[in-house]
């Protein structure tokens, strides 16, 4: 089993276990990308599928869903 690289958590006022992003580098290309809740949930993606959601919410896609 590889160890997950981490690389942010979101949220971080509180300790009741925030979503968190880590890269596996040792996963499948289409898996390598893992987002945690803080339910103990997790989704993994491609590093493509990030780059698509990263550039969707920097082209202001979910500003209707999470006001300024």
């Amino acid at each position: 089993m590889t160890e997950l690289r981490h690389v942010a958590t979101f949220c971080g006022s509180c300790n009741c276990g925030c979503p968190e992003l880590f890269l596996d580098p040792g996963a499948p290309d289409e898996r390598r990308v893992v987002i945690t809740d803080d339910f103990g949930q997790r989704i993994q993606m491609s590093l493509e599928q990030l780059a698509v959601l990263v550039a969707d919410i920097r082209a202001g896609k979910l500003d209707e869903v999470v006001p300024a």
